[in-house]
């Protein structure tokens, strides 16, 4: 296992469309471990691959509470089957947007069809905190982020500190 760096706004590689996973061999069960030794540090609940400049369709996920055990969750080549019509808002934070925190509205529950680290294939019915994390890590996966379902003037303000924090520390 190794800690990967997080790739952050305004970083382009965000913004691409990450590929299928062909198959499950030693590479992508590697890729997962540093996913969650990296996103276990950070701290964070979800990573898509693309945050670590992998652009594959691989999420890792654990939703534990910080007295709980661990409880990671794996999903490769992940697709929303469907989508409920009812709402909810959760407030969402991105660990390539660090420290930066605001309310978005998804569908309340889906549906998503994944493979296993074994290669099968499975689905899960997903609500709540499960729903709203894997809709926000499948957005990654295709070049979207939660700031993207703000408005405009909210989205082009968070892009414009980020860019300038980015200057600054190519600067330094």
């Amino acid at each position: 296992m190794a800690l990967r760096n997080i790739i952050t706004l305004p970083d382009r590689r965000l913004r691409l469309v990450s590929k299928a996973v062909d198959g499950i061999d030693d590479s992508i069960r590697r890729l997962v471990d540093d996913m969650f030794e990296t996103m276990y540090e950070a701290p964070g609940i979800g990573l898509a691959a693309i945050q670590i400049g992998e652009p594959l369709r691989v999420i890792t996920i654990d939703l534990a509470k910080k007295d709980q055990s661990q409880q990671p969750e794996v999903f490769i080549n992940p697709e929303i089957l469907w989508a409920s019509a009812e709402r909810d808002t959760y407030e969402e934070g991105c660990l390539s947007i660090p420290e930066y925190y605001e309310e978005v509205e998804r569908p309340a529950n889906v549906n998503v069809r994944y493979l296993g680290l074994d290669g099968a294939s499975h689905e899960v019915e997903a609500a709540g905190l499960l729903a709203t994390c894997l809709q926000h890590e499948i957005d990654h996966l295709n070049g979207v982020l939660f700031i993207d379902h703000l408005s405009k003037l909210k989205r082009s303000r968070i892009i414009k500190k980020f860019t300038k924090s980015a200057k600054r520390a190519e600067v330094d």
